[in-house]
């Protein structure tokens, strides 16, 4: 892409619409399903093989720092994760910012997580804008450190100074009950055995919508409700980007 050198006007960042839910503020605790995506969706992280993820140094590393990041924001927690060859999905817990609860794994039912969000949901509360925008302790927060120190360290193993390693956005899901965490838990778990049909994979089987719901479900074993949730969920967040982001729309530069 490249930007007329007389102006800041950017055609493409100027018409992206924020995938972000407008006045829903991401400071709030509860859990979020989280995906980023490699720049141009390279192959970067390791290979399938046998249905299971390979990690090579660059994924080792990722995983690493994203084990990392409750040591940057002591009020999250980390649930599943997985680090696919050119992608991560994650679930990010914000919890009591008050709480201290430093490294500790989510390991407890959904009932006992602190600030779960609801459809009952409280009203927003005030939010502390950080000097770059991005609101302090906030999921944008913690996306753009763990993008930050991430693109930092594998940028020192492959000696690439300054090379960009993941796509502006980032791609959430607000997990609102615990079916709903344990439907994406289970997505998360299974994802490396749809990697055939994953819209990242740059040699996906091309398959229709039905003949892809058919191997999600036999392969990832859910029942009808939990494949219906979690289609809509992947909607929200990748298969939405695959769509829009090749036909250069509703993909939203959230960085300044």
């Amino acid at each position: 892409m490249q930007q007329n050198k007389n102006t800041n006007y950017d055609p493409e960042k100027h018409h992206r619409r924020s995938i972000r839910l407008k006045g829903y503020d991401y400071t709030r605790p509860g859990a979020y399903f989280v995906t980023m995506c490699t720049e141009k969706g390279k192959c970067l992280f390791g290979e399938i093989s046998d249905e299971i993820m390979q990690l090579n140094k660059f994924g080792t590393m990722i995983h690493a720092c994203w084990n990392n990041i409750p040591k940057h924001f002591a009020h999250i927690r980390l649930d599943a994760c997985v680090v696919m060859p050119n992608h991560i999905h994650g679930i990010i817990i914000i919890t009591d910012a008050n709480i201290d609860r430093r490294g500790e794994a989510f390991s407890s039912p959904m009932k006992s997580c602190p600030g779960l969000v609801t459809e009952n949901a409280s009203p927003l509360h005030p939010i502390t804008q950080s000097p770059h925008g991005t609101s302090s302790g906030s999921l944008g927060a913690i996306m753009q450190n763990f993008k930050s120190v991430s693109t930092r360290k594998i940028n020192q193993l492959n000696k690439s100074p300054g090379t960009t390693l993941w796509q502006r956005n980032y791609y959430e899901h607000i997990v609102r009950n615990e079916y709903a965490l344990n439907a994406i838990r289970r997505y998360i778990t299974y994802n490396p055995l749809m990697w055939p049909y994953d819209m990242d994979n740059p040699d996906r089987c091309n398959v229709s919508e039905e003949e892809l719901k058919y191997e999600t479900k036999k392969r990832c074993n859910f029942t009808n409700e939990e494949l219906d949730f979690i289609s809509s969920a992947k909607l929200r967040t990748g298969i939405r980007y695959d769509i829009k982001y090749r036909t250069g729309q509703d993909y939203v530069d959230n960085e300044p």
